[in-house]
């Protein structure tokens, strides 16, 4: 069971009422009542996604027993907006570079590539708030520490936040074994790092919205790498690129 979980009706309601960020919301199928209510309110308010699920589920995730129908994950560290991250590259005067994770389900590779992003000089990283995780206990022990540092946003649509990234000027690039070979493209500038699921990769929709696609030469006996691990390869060819280009590089 998830470490930031809380169950229980008054229990979710007022963790909904004092503030913290719910990353997950699971509610036994079927139940109607005022408690409910409220706390589907408060949900649709704050935008956090709905799972309906059946009362055996949650009794599997139940640490206490006495979840009473409802069962939230609760963020462990704030979420930043996405221009806080666009803010942060203004204020060190270098073009904006970030990581945009398209559906990040392990706590452990989404800690790496924060710990990635933070020591390859990557302005913030994005995240979705739908079928991905969250800024979870473990995510922040992964991270090493970076998660204190690097800023991470959470966005309702990827797609929708690529455009408007695009609109001000940024590129984006996306992981995939049947791109150009990454030597081959100019990464420097303005860039947005996509990063796909470990098991789907990255979804048809926003690898249609990318300017490019990146392959990383492999020669082994299997055909693709860990997705924390992707990242940081491409990351670094970026790295190198703009050091090439004679742009400074700080963390």
């Amino acid at each position: 069971m998830n470490e930031n979980a809380v169950e229980g009706r008054n229990v979710v309601i007022e963790a909904f009422r004092s503030g913290k960020t719910v990353d997950k919301l699971y509610i036994q199928d079927g139940l109607k009542d005022y408690a409910i209510s409220t706390i589907l309110r408060e949900a649709k308010k704050h935008g956090t996604y709905v799972n309906f699920v059946n009362k055996d589920r949650l009794d599997c995730m139940s640490e206490t027993g006495k979840h009473q129908g409802v069962i939230a994950i609760v963020a462990a560290y704030e979420y930043a907006s996405v221009e806080d991250i666009l803010e942060k590259a203004r204020q060190k005067g270098e073009p904006p570079f970030v990581f945009i994770l398209d559906g990040i389900e392990d706590p452990h590779n989404l800690g790496a590539i924060i710990r990635t992003a933070n020591l390859c000089g990557a302005h913030g990283v994005i995240i979705p708030k739908h079928r991905a995780v969250g800024l979870t206990a473990a995510v922040a022990r992964a991270s090493a520490g970076a998660i204190n540092y690097t800023p991470v946003a959470k966005v309702t649509n990827i797609n929708k936040t690529m455009k408007e990234l695009k609109d001000a000027g940024m590129w984006f690039v996306c992981a995939d074994m049947g791109g150009e070979k990454m030597y081959n493209i100019d990464l420097t500038g303005s860039i947005g790092l996509i990063i796909g699921n470990e098991g789907d990769g990255v979804s048809e929709g926003v690898k249609k919205s990318c300017d490019f696609i990146a392959s990383i030469p492999m020669k082994g006996d299997i055909d693709s790498l860990n997705a924390s691990v992707a990242c940081g390869v491409l990351a670094y060819e970026i790295v190198r690129q703009r050091i090439a280009k004679g742009a400074k590089y700080e963390k």
